[in-house]
């Protein structure tokens, strides 16, 4: 299984607090998967599409791809024999970076960013190969020149310029609270959470937590939480054949009735009918 895949239990290979990149040859995938991450991705040769956030994105060969991974995605169409690049930044290097807070909300809310790579494709296979064969300094050379492209990439799509005043703001104390809080929901999703409860988790005061992830993300702590929720069952319903009332009560819906009012409430069609969908392509 190579690297950016999830495994049959649909975990993701590899930490979340890890930076990865690899390069491998593009083929469609048979379901979507997810993971923590923010993805780059350069299709060297050929052309791809990919299903991403109900819509379909189709890429040429030369492009540099841009999205959140939480978020679940698939490849439905790739040319033969198309080599692809991609980058795996981790969401907590992601939130610290000086980038203006609604281009950020974007991302985490299903922006997907795709333009051509004004350095070539020459600097992905460089990446790819200093990664794999060169020494610590140089592995810390692909981190940061990955995170600064993440960045400029953003930047040059983001409506509003570069805000220094905001960034520092932001590398404060309400990056490391979503941080924590992120983290916390990803790990116990399935449980009966409260923002109270989670507050308590984290150590934070429920309206500290709030805040925070407002001010990060654009959203709130329980918002966060159906969303990350929604994309789980979603995954089970695309990857595997268990019960719908399984996969509600394992997501942390806490019944089928709860699960499918919000299901349909957000994707506009209901588990089975998302699952028959899924199966179709």
């Amino acid at each position: 299984m190579r690297l950016g895949e999830n495994s049959p239990e649909g975990k993701w290979v590899g930490s979340p607090r890890d930076f990865l990149i690899e390069q491998h040859t593009a083929d469609t995938m048979t379901s979507a998967h997810w993971h923590d991450h923010i993805e780059l991705n350069l299709l060297l040769e050929g052309s791809m599409t990919y299903l991403f956030n109900g819509k379909q994105e189709h890429v040429e060969a030369g492009r540099l791809v841009l999205f959140w991974a939480a978020i679940p995605h698939q490849t439905i169409f790739v040319t033969d024999e198309s080599p692809l690049v991609c980058a795996y930044l981790p969401l907590a290097d992601f939130l610290a970076m000086p980038i203006e807070a609604g281009a950020r909300q974007a991302i985490l809310q299903g922006a997907f960013i795709h333009e051509p790579n004004p350095l070539g494709d020459a600097s992905g296979t460089r990446w790819v190969d200093e990664w794999n064969h060169g020494d610590q300094a140089r592995r810390q050379l692909v981190t940061d020149e990955v995170a600064l492209r993440v960045r400029r990439l953003i930047l040059d799509h983001a409506d509003v310029g570069f805000d220094r005043r905001e960034a520092a703001a932001l590398s404060g104390t309400g990056i490391r609270y979503t941080q924590v809080l992120t983290e916390l929901i990803s790990r116990r999703y399935p449980e009966p959470l409260t923002l109270t409860s989670i507050a308590k988790l984290a150590r934070v005061h429920p309206t500290t937590a709030n805040r925070a992830f407002r001010h990060v993300l654009g959203i709130s702590v329980m918002e966060y939480l159906t969303r990350f929720r929604l994309a789980r069952a979603m995954q089970r319903l695309a990857e595997t054949d268990d019960a719908i009332l399984e996969i509600a009560h394992d997501c942390g819906f806490g019944s089928a009735a709860r699960f499918y009012d919000i299901f349909k409430k957000r994707t506009e069609t209901t588990p089975r009918q998302f699952r028959l969908m899924t199966r179709s392509r």
